[in-house]
């Protein structure tokens, strides 16, 4: 096992040991019978039994969770990723004052500290219950957000070009059935001009690869689909996912520019790798801005471009070279949002959502369509709809 898979299975092992040691100790506050211990008992040891499934998984490359229901695998992701160590803390944190400081909160009323034990047992295995039955109910959908782009040097023949931007699929246990078939379907419904895919097509397991193929080989659009690789596609083999995508005639752009002429004007869209060690986010970045400078060297003179590069911090580098127009995907909007400028989105990434400016150049964020963990909060999936108009630049 890797040492970071390693050092996050022990921290939510950890985690998972230090909230049923205290919230036995709450329900022993509730002088509960033993039908709750047990019960609390069985409950962990679930959640434990699927963090192996989940850790294991990934540590052998193959697909997390692998033969779990999607329900229980909601479920253990929610409560492990995300609320098993804000629990052990609360948990330890009420442990700790009931044994030292008896009676902290109101002297001598025990009722407080009952009232506390019950909150504990049950706000977090609650929360978890709440969070997957929204997310069950979240993984199906997906919206169509629309959005127009303005550039003043555009060629008329692009004068109301359509683009579906579609991005991190995550083809595997949370975006499969019939959700697969309504992102084809929906995509086709628009019309597009053309499709461009930036990234993230499988979640993990190449065995998903097939299904995340077919669903680009049905998409229609007038002058063709483009591909980047994300991350999570180089997880479980690189090459042999660029080997297979490229061979099944999906047009997958590894730090290369494919041409399109729409009217005797060129549309040049260049596709960057996710780039080596691209589990590293510093090393990935820097890799990206490397290959831009480098593809930029082969840019067709006189033709409109976009960049595909699954993750935005590209952005940086391509306005600085005047690149009209980039997309990527990567962040999920930061998937667990109170707003735009209050959580994961803000926190992490620079871009994390939606449309950007740098002076004459712009960058659109995908949401993503799929999911590769179940619960979004304020970052609903997505597919884009661009419109290029010729005009003076919106913002």
């Amino acid at each position: 096992m890797r040492p970071f898979l390693a050092a996050i299975f022990s921290l939510i092992f950890g985690c998972n040991l230090l909230c049923w040691f205290c919230l036995n100790l709450a329900l022993s506050a509730l002088q509960a019978g033993g039908g709750w211990h047990w019960a609390l008992g069985i409950f962990m040891v679930l959640q434990m039994f699927g963090v192996v499934f989940l850790i294991g998984g990934r540590a052998t490359g193959g697909q997390p969770g692998s033969g779990m229901g999607r329900p229980f695998l909601s479920f253990v992701m929610i409560w492990n990723l995300l609320l098993a160590l804000p629990v052990a803390v609360l948990s330890t944190l009420w442990a700790a004052i009931h044994w030292f400081v008896p009676g902290f909160l109101v002297p001598g009323e025990a009722s407080v500290w009952h009232g506390a034990a019950l909150a504990l047992v049950f706000l977090g295995p609650g929360l978890a219950v709440v969070g997957t039955l929204v997310s069950l109910w979240q993984l199906g959908r997906f919206r169509i957000a629309r959005i127009e782009l303005a550039f003043a040097d555009l060629p008329a023949a692009f004068d109301g070009l359509t683009i579906a931007h579609v991005s991190d699929i995550h083809v595997g246990k949370l975006t499969t059935g019939p959700v697969l078939a309504r992102v084809t379907t929906e995509v086709n419904r628009l019309e597009p001009d053309l499709v461009l895919v930036t990234g993230d097509l499988i979640n993990m397991s190449l065995d998903d690869l097939p299904r995340a193929l077919a669903v680009l080989h049905g998409m229609k659009s007038r002058y063709g689909l483009f591909v980047c690789e994300g991350n999570h596609d180089l997880m479980a083999d690189a090459e042999a996912f660029v080997f297979r995508a490229k061979a099944s005639g999906l047009q997958l752009l590894v730090n290369e520019a494919a041409t399109v002429t729409v009217g005797g004007d060129a549309l040049q869209i260049i596709g960057l790798r996710w780039g080596e060690g691209h589990t590293e986010m510093k090393n990935a970045v820097g890799t990206e801005s490397a290959a831009l400078r480098r593809l930029l060297n082969e840019r067709q003179p006189g033709a409109f471009a976009i960049v595909l590069a699954h993750h935005p911090a590209a952005f940086d580098a391509t306005a600085a070279a005047g690149v009209p127009l980039t997309l990527a995907g990567h962040t999920h909007g930061g998937q667990l949002n109170l707003t735009r400028e209050i959580g994961f989105g803000a926190r992490l990434y620079r871009y994390s959502s939606g449309l950007y400016r740098k002076g004459m150049s712009c960058l659109v964020v995908s949401n993503g369509t799929g999911n590769w963990f179940p619960l979004r909060v304020n970052t609903p999936a997505e597919v884009i709809l661009l419109t290029l108009k010729k005009g003076p630049a919106n913002s």
